[in-house]
């Protein structure tokens, strides 16, 4: 293949993104915490996914403009770090190619170059061993071969680009040591990876075409019709004596992947909590009771939940319009009523669902921006992995003054509420909010979804890991125990005020005997909340 028009071109993108969403899950499983999160592989299917559905549309046939609805598209579809820095890698391709109906051989390669340049200019603190390092050593590499190649055929140099990044990616192990330790490759390197052999399946002559099925993720879900919302199914089952001995959360997840998503399965002793959308709730329900008696069940229907959100959306657009314009706003992201709540009645004026397993889109950002209707506008993302895409929001809105506070926990974000001052100016808020996160320390409890070994310490699937700020401190089989463990780990001497937020997994009787652990040990004052948060048992703010 000589040179790429817009039909090949858009060929290669169809193909690289089939393959993705085909092997979205055995990039998630290189996630090196055992924690169940959204994920790299998801958060790449849902970002790349997004900028190709918009690229195939266009109906121009020059690459260049191709090129720029893919890469639009990409900015405002991506989700988590992984799916920002691909958005700018193909932003920085969009650049490498504008003003030209086809591209040759060399042409693609000084694209790919200037693809890897924006990517690394995207990131503050770019980390090598990562997806960066993949794309940029295998763009230099391959530019060094186009350079020296007469007539290079564009085939020719998405072989070398997909030849190098693989080599590439087996090497990010010995840039970042928790990867060789965990005994895994990078995962955003990988995805890349994934969609380069698209990209040379296509040039060869097959377009890669999606697979039925494609795992455990929400992008299973993803190509839903509006008419196929399918049902929230949710149920508690108590576990048989039997199953007891011999009930795996894996093979449960499993059976469910085959026909639903969104899927979240939590054991805690003999009481299974399941959460999956499915369009077949039946053939969910018999695959639980297998394993015991129902405690609990519950299915609603999210079609009928969509109508009754399309039936208000008139209604709800008039009141966004006729919202007054204010000095301030606080956008935040939470998952559960109950946070929601709480950052609502600490005067956050948008709270963006969404968390960890399910990161934010630029998009939901820049929606967010503009219904609150505000001239000086503070960001939360309270995660690390949303961080990125909320700038790339503010960024995308540059005709309004808005900060991200790069707040990477949830106590964080409370914190930062807190020192919110409607009667103060911008900049002295931005200082006093900024300040608010750097004193609070974070933990959280979830539990194990692989084996593995982290800084030594020896982790089960089904554990629940006490996790303070970045590090796995404690894997225990039992949740309580591994809550108190991981407090000691926090309280010190200075340590004044406590933050306990029990998620959607814990009785309240249970919260409260944490509470009376830590009232009963240090001189401390403690404040609960029943945040109805998925993954997270309980998160621990100490101040």
């Amino acid at each position: 293949m000589e040179i790429i028009n817009g039909q090949i071109f858009k060929d290669m993108l169809a193909s690289g993104a089939n393959l993705l969403t085909n092997k979205f899950s055995e990039i998630d499983a290189l996630n090196v915490f055992p924690v169940p999160d959204g994920d790299t592989g998801t958060n790449m299917s849902l970002t790349f996914n997004a900028g190709v559905k918009e690229a195939l549309a266009c109906t121009s046939d020059d690459v260049c403009e191709i090129a720029k609805v893919l890469s639009k598209g990409l900015l405002m579809g991506a989700r988590g770090n992984s799916g920002v820095i691909t958005s700018q890698i193909f932003r920085g391709l969009y650049q490498g190619v504008d003003g030209m109906r086809e591209i040759n051989g060399f042409q693609l390669a000084n694209a790919l170059v200037t693809g890897s340049r924006v990517a690394y200019k995207a990131v503050m603190r770019p980390v090598e061993g990562t997806i960066l390092t993949v794309v940029r050593e295998a763009a230099d590499y391959t530019y060094a071969y186009a350079t020296s190649t007469e007539n290079v055929t564009c085939l020719q140099v998405m072989e070398k680009m997909l030849e190098e990044a693989k080599e590439s990616l087996k090497r990010t192990p010995e840039l970042l040591p928790v990867l060789a330790e965990v005994g895994v490759v990078d995962s955003g390197g990988a995805g890349l990876v994934t969609i380069f052999e698209g990209f040379v399946s296509a040039l060869k002559g097959t377009v890669i075409q999606k697979e039925e099925s494609t795992g455990t993720s929400e992008v299973a879900g993803a190509g839903m019709e509006s008419e196929e919302y399918g049902y929230c199914t949710e149920f508690i089952i108590r576990l048989s004596e039997h199953a007891q001995m011999t009930f795996k959360e894996e093979a449960l997840r499993d059976s469910l992947a085959r026909i639903g998503n969104s899927i979240v399965c939590v054991r805690d002793d003999d009481i299974v909590k399941v959460h999956v959308h499915t369009l077949t709730p039946g053939d969910a329900l018999n695959l639980g009771q297998r394993y015991g008696e129902f405690a609990k069940l519950k299915v609603e229907n999210m079609q009928e939940q969509h109508e009754n959100i399309m039936m208000n959306a008139t209604v709800e657009k008039v009141e966004e319009e006729e919202k007054p314009r204010s000095k301030y706003a606080i956008i935040t992201v939470a998952a559960g009523e109950g946070l929601k709540e709480m950052f609502t009645e600490l005067r956050a004026d948008y709270v963006i669902s969404g968390g960890q397993t399910m990161n934010p889109s630029t998009e939901d950002f820049v929606e967010a921006v503009h219904k609150v209707n505000a001239d000086n506008i503070f960001i939360l993302p309270n995660n690390s992995n949303i961080v990125l895409a909320a700038q790339q929001a503010a960024t995308v809105c540059e005709d309004q003054n808005i900060h991200v506070i790069p707040t990477k926990t949830i106590p964080q974000g409370l914190s930062a509420c807190i020192m919110f001052n409607p009667d103060v100016d911008f900049d002295m808020n931005l200082s006093e909010m900024s300040d608010a996160i750097e004193l609070v320390k974070t933990g959280q409890v979830t539990y194990a979804i692989k084996d593995t070994t982290f800084e030594g310490m020896e982790i089960k699937a089904g554990e629940f890991m006490g996790i303070k700020e970045k590090d796995i401190v404690v894997s225990l089989p039992d949740k309580m125990e591994t809550t108190r463990q991981l407090i000691d780990t926090m309280i010190d001497d200075d340590s004044e005020i406590v933050t306990l937020i029990y998620g959607e997994d814990v009785k309240e009787e249970e919260a409260n005997e944490i509470v009376s652990y830590i009232e009963d040990k240090y001189d401390v004052e403690v404040e609960v909340n029943n945040g109805e948060q998925p993954v997270y048992s309980f998160i621990i703010g100490v101040e």
